[in-house]
């Protein structure tokens, strides 16, 4: 572990995670970290623009520098990305930081940082997602595989900056106050988060209907975001099959927080959007049907449950058993 931090003046700090949804959400217990043992520290946030809503929600968060990897991946030969890439270099350079730290241990990641005013951080060949990316770091810790993300950014984060890490991991978030459209469910509503990236991650329909009963019978409201026109539709067609559920419009991340934050209860399959329930202590059930939890499903307390995992899907009876733990009727 370094040495605690003893400048004269407090820490600046730049934080590198990118993306996404569920990766940058599992980065923000660095944040409480750092100004639990240093108050005044001015911590800034490197993020990809889909997701700087999320680390603007903790109130420590001084500064978040967007950066467009996924948009410019596909425009490489616009001469507007090339300006706005020149923008970004500018935008990062004139900061003087005097830890940078990049938990996401890539080489997309410790590429960007490179630019950054301030000592490099991360993980060694042996601990990062991609051992080439450690070439550019100025300094490496050892942080052990196989624990949960949240834990292996908290290590990484308490060593670079010299502090012994102390109680359980707190995302320190609010959900954002905006005002309720007429939509907006009145009251006890649960949400449920059927949609995913990839088709073997989906809870089969069926079971979201029989879920949405029981919460129906329990006088819970059902509401079923969606992302694309597929989600809508599945969203659409699950919700006419139950009583008085909401299919709302397209939201974005601050309307989703503020969604999820007043809910009864989020039942999700493996998708960010359960994480940021998580985080912000709603009771949740994760859905697990082709990945392992134990790495990167919900950060689990006493109101966060994953159940399933690669090839075994939790039938309605188990999550029911959950719900009943964390959100009784």
């Amino acid at each position: 572990m370094a040495h605690p931090y003893a400048g004269n003046h407090p820490p600046r700090i730049l934080l590198v995670k990118t993306s996404s949804l569920g990766d940058v959400l599992h980065n923000l217990p660095v944040v409480s970290d750092i100004v639990r043992h240093y108050p005044d520290a001015r911590v800034d946030w490197l993020v990809e623009e889909c997701f700087a809503a999320l680390p603007k929600l903790h109130p420590a968060v001084r500064n978040v520098i967007p950066v467009a990897v996924r948009r410019w991946r596909g425009k490489l030969f616009n001469p507007c990305t090339w300006r706005e890439i020149a923008e970004f270099r500018a935008a990062l350079s004139v900061q003087h930081y005097d830890f940078a730290i990049d938990t996401q241990g890539l080489l997309k990641s410790a590429l960007l940082m490179r630019g950054a005013h301030g000592l490099r951080c991360g993980f060694d060949r042996h601990s990062a997602r991609e051992p080439l990316a450690t070439s550019l770091y100025q300094q490496t810790f050892s942080v052990a595989t196989g624990q949960h993300a949240v834990e292996r950014n908290r290590q990484l984060a308490a060593q670079a900056l010299g502090y012994t890490l102390d109680g359980h991991a707190d995302f320190g978030i609010q959900p954002p106050v905006i005002a309720r459209p007429g939509w907006f469910p009145g009251g006890a509503y649960g949400v449920l988060l059927h949609a995913t990236s990839r088709d073997d991650k989906l809870w089969d329909e069926a079971n979201w209907i029989e879920l949405g009963h029981y919460l129906h019978g329990k006088h819970v409201r059902c509401v079923l975001p969606w992302g694309n026109e597929a989600e809508k539709t599945r969203s659409l067609r699950i919700a006419s099959a139950l009583p008085d559920a909401v299919t709302p419009p397209r939201l974005n991340l601050r309307e989703a927080a503020c969604l999820l934050g007043s809910a009864h209860a989020v039942i999700g399959v493996d998708t960010g959007l359960n994480h940021l329930a998580a985080a912000l202590n709603v009771p949740t059930i994760g859905i697990y049907t082709a990945t392992d939890p134990a790495l990167t499903g919900l950060y689990t307390g006493d109101l966060a449950i994953n159940l399933g995992n690669i090839g075994h899907a939790p039938d309605v009876a188990a999550v029911i058993a959950a719900l009943q733990q964390v959100a009784p009727c």
